[in-house]
């Protein structure tokens, strides 16, 4: 069985949306990436800074002891840096040592004298006690990180502040940063590569009862419409099963009402099928003329009830789906009851029955045009149909204190305790089918079912006069539309 999609509810972008754990690895891991990359960033920038921060320190403790090698003989700056410091100065950072000595009143007194000097507005470092700067410059075609350190000098036949520069090559910190760097990458890579698999681990263990849900809907018969259970999935999930059971809810009602509207049909069809098939072996064997046309009579009035009887099922059939052709509108009770009076005053007219009509017209509803009318002519037409000859049948459409539409006849009525029966498919009270015996029992039923479809209630009582039937159908005020 194929249902059609209703027009305008297709999901938008349904076939670009793709695998679902691949979309989730995909806003999991690509931010991942982005934060780690980011945080590599970081971390090899504090590494480098810690490491420039440790290879300042060195050079600083280097230009130190320089410093203390440097003393006043015979009224002279001299600096005592014998091969064997230098070396240890070398053999401890791993790169080239560059120094130079300068005097009280700027003159060179050991060391490289062409060792760049400090540039003006060198800022202090404020990192050590010292009074020392460092600062970047280029010698000898490589790059050099030079430390200058003011040491005072004190002496009897001198005092002032002399200059002792060392300059070390980046070899070393060149080295160490390759080395943060590489492991820098390595780790956070590890870290990705590990994040990866955890979130393929996870997403696959979270998306399980989403998987066990697919096979469970997989393994149904086509016949099975029982309701999914909430629990076996998560809280946000939940939802979506809860709307799959309402849906299943309403196409086990639609089928279940296809089943019984089929099982009505053909259960009140076979009699009279029967019965034009019988009346047309009949009219096959008989040979006198005026029997033959009492014969065909019968035929054509069977025949009248077989599509009444069928009519009045495929209405019913349509009210108990819901179906109505084109969209709800809002419509006027009053001109709604205008039309079914005048379909109908010929009948009415048939078997001298006073039709009236009392409508307030400013009453609208909103509805199915198709349905609310197959409703009241419903009504209006079993009035008709059971009010004796000479009788009165009103049509009434009022405002307050609810959208009332009603109708009124002087038949038999209906005695009150089978008043809630005659809404059942197919049951007739007896003192209808004392007074037309021809009817289908479909009437009732067709009006109940299309007053729920518009919210609206039905209420059955005596008439005014105290004899025949007052069918009022009540509408819900938010249905209801004051006419401008």
């Amino acid at each position: 069985m194929t249902f059609p999609r209703p027009p305008g509810r297709r999901l938008r972008g349904s076939l670009r949306l793709g695998s679902l754990r691949n979309q989730l690895l995909r806003w999991l891991l690509i931010p991942l990436v982005l934060l780690v990359a980011v945080d590599a960033v970081f971390v090899y920038q504090n590494a480098l800074d810690a490491a420039d921060l440790a290879y300042d320190r060195s050079l600083l403790a280097s230009t130190r002891a320089l410093a203390e090698r440097v003393s006043v003989r015979q009224g002279r700056l001299v600096a005592d840096v014998p091969y064997v410091a230098l070396d240890s100065f070398e053999t401890d950072t791993l790169g080239r040592i560059y120094y130079k000595v300068t005097g009280i009143h700027g003159e060179f007194v050991a060391g490289y004298d062409d060792l760049p000097a400090m540039p003006k507005n060198t800022p202090r470092s404020d990192i050590y006690p010292a009074l020392v700067y460092f600062y970047h410059a280029t010698y000898r075609g490589e790059a050099v990180r030079i430390a200058a350190l003011y040491q005072p000098v004190y002496d009897e036949s001198m005092r002032g502040i002399a200059m002792i520069q060392v300059g070390e090559s980046y070899e070393a910190r060149s080295e160490l940063t390759r080395r943060i760097l590489l492991e820098t990458l390595w780790r956070q890579a590890a870290l990705v590569l590990a994040a990866v698999m955890l979130a393929w681990i996870a997403v696959r263990f979270v998306l399980r009862p989403l998987m066990q849900l697919r096979q469970a809907v997989e393994a149904r018969t086509p016949t099975d419409l029982s309701d999914f259970d909430p629990a076996l999935v998560h809280r946000e999930v939940r939802p979506l099963i809860e709307a799959m059971n309402g849906y299943m809810t309403r196409l086990r009602t639609l089928i279940s009402g296809q089943q019984r509207f089929i099982a009505d049909a053909s259960h009140q069809l076979r009699t009279p099928l029967a019965v034009l098939k019988t009346q047309a072996e009949m009219a096959l064997r008989e040979d006198d003329p005026r029997a033959l046309r009492d014969i065909v009579a019968s035929i054509a009035r069977t025949t009248d009830a077989t599509v009444h009887l069928a009519n009045r099922l495929l209405t019913l059939a349509r009210a108990e789906h819901g179906v109505a052709e084109g969209e709800r509108t809002r419509l006027s009770l009053a001109d709604l009851a205008q039309q079914v009076g005048l379909e109908l005053a010929q009948q009415a007219v048939k078997k001298d029955i006073d039709l009236s009509l009392e409508a307030e017209p400013d009453v609208e509803v909103e509805g199915s045009a198709l349905l609310l009318h197959e409703m009241v002519s419903n009504l209006v037409d079993n009035a008709i149909r059971y009010t004796p000859a000479g009788g009165r049948v009103a049509l009434r459409v009022k405002a307050d204190p609810a959208p009332l539409l009603e109708v009124e006849d002087t038949g038999p009525g209906i005695p009150e305790g089978e008043r809630e029966k005659v809404f059942s498919p197919f049951y007739r009270a007896p003192s209808a089918q004392a007074v037309n015996s021809a009817g289908t029992g479909l009437g009732m039923t067709i009006v109940r079912d299309i007053a729920a479809l518009h919210g609206a209630r039905i209420t059955l009582d005596d008439g005014d006069s105290g004899m025949g039937l007052k069918v009022g159908v009540w509408f819900e005020a938010k249905t209801a539309v004051k006419a401008a």
